[in-house]
């Protein structure tokens, strides 16, 4: 799992092999159909067929972290509350996968289009790790750079250490490596955001290149940075507690009732409002009788309110559902099991 993900965030190969991937075969579940002999069936173009665990939201309003979406040439994530306006002839042709049951995110990856002139080409990767479900030992943005430096596989090499910069009006921490066999080239840059790591990744064999990108960065908006004591970021999202759905905060739990015996876990994000009520559901990655099955329960919990300066507010949180499996030491909060 650890190898996977550095893979995952760390080599220029893993979104070649994203795009192969046909944009994320499904975590929980591989019984495709089989064609009938004789019988051939083609895949409609730019349509991720995925039978089984899937992400879901309980409503089509509130934003959820994969919901980001390019209109003319700008890149919004209302989740993050970021904007990302593309460079001139670059484009994003393939949408990522879906989440994974450990709160990866692809949010969105951008290179140049068959209209760009430029002589070198480069790669534009931004991605999200869920810390309330993530199964690294990270607990935040610096973790994660350290994590990934220290676990380079032996053919790639630092260029610079993690050091902070400042992107945006807020503080990233950066790393550069690159492979000396394929010429390659690596910028790392992290922050947390709601309770994620927020990665940009960008990669060319042209260090100008990346150089220019790391400064076009700059026209990005994001939100003001999170407060540590509070966890908040900004003013118009929940705060983001790690470990609110502990028993010394819920005062009513009903467990959900499977009808299916399922092997799955199953990570779910929580939006609690300023009464105790949960407002919004968002499963990572679920099946539907799953999702229904914890909807209705969680419909039934109660929690007491949070407050920040003596006001009520609203709380985003994680629960784990499902069969856990996750390292020694690794915290999981609320794990029900079925």
């Amino acid at each position: 799992m650890h190898t996977g993900f550095v893979r995952v965030s760390l080599a220029l190969a893993w979104s070649a092999s994203l795009l192969a991937w046909g944009q994320g075969a499904p975590r929980n579940s591989m019984d495709f159909p089989s064609n009938t002999p004789g019988q051939l069936t083609k895949v409609p173009q730019g349509v991720v067929l995925v039978k089984g665990a899937r992400p879901s939201a309980s409503d089509s309003v509130t934003p959820v972290p994969e919901g980001g979406s390019i209109t003319d040439k700008v890149f919004t994530n209302k989740y993050f509350a970021m904007t990302y306006s593309l460079p001139p002839d670059w484009t994003q042709k393939y949408e990522g996968p879906p989440p994974s049951d450990g709160g990866r995110y692809v949010l969105a990856q951008f290179s140049p289009a068959d209209t760009y002139k430029g002589p070198i080409r480069g790669n534009i990767l931004i991605t999200a790790e869920d810390l309330f479900f993530t199964p690294l030992p990270t607990a935040n943005a610096v973790d994660l750079i350290n994590y990934e430096k220290d676990n380079l596989q032996a053919d790639y090499k630092v260029e610079l250490p993690p050091t902070q910069t400042k992107i945006a009006d807020r503080f990233f921490t950066f790393f550069a490596y690159w492979s000396p066999v394929a010429q390659l080239h690596w910028y790392v840059l992290a922050t947390e955001m709601r309770c994620h790591a927020l990665q940009i990744v960008l990669s060319s064999r042209d260090t100008k290149l990346l150089e220019n990108s790391i400064r076009d960065l700059n026209k990005m908006k994001l939100p003001p940075e999170a407060n540590a004591s509070t966890d908040v970021v900004g003013g118009a999202v929940p705060v983001c507690l790690r470990d609110y759905a502990s028993n010394e905060n819920v005062i009513a739990r009903v467990n959900p009732v499977f009808t299916e015996h399922r092997s799955n876990p199953v990570p779910v994000r929580i939006i609690i409002d300023k009464e105790g009520k949960i407002k919004h559901i968002h499963f990572l990655s679920a099946f539907p009788d799953q999702a229904k099955a914890i909807t209705d329960a969680l419909a039934q919990w109660r929690f007491k309110r949070f407050l920040r300066d003596g006001q009520p507010v609203e709380v985003e949180t994680g629960i784990m559902f499902g069969r856990v499996s996750q390292p020694p030491g690794h915290l999981v909060e609320n794990a029900v099991t079925q």
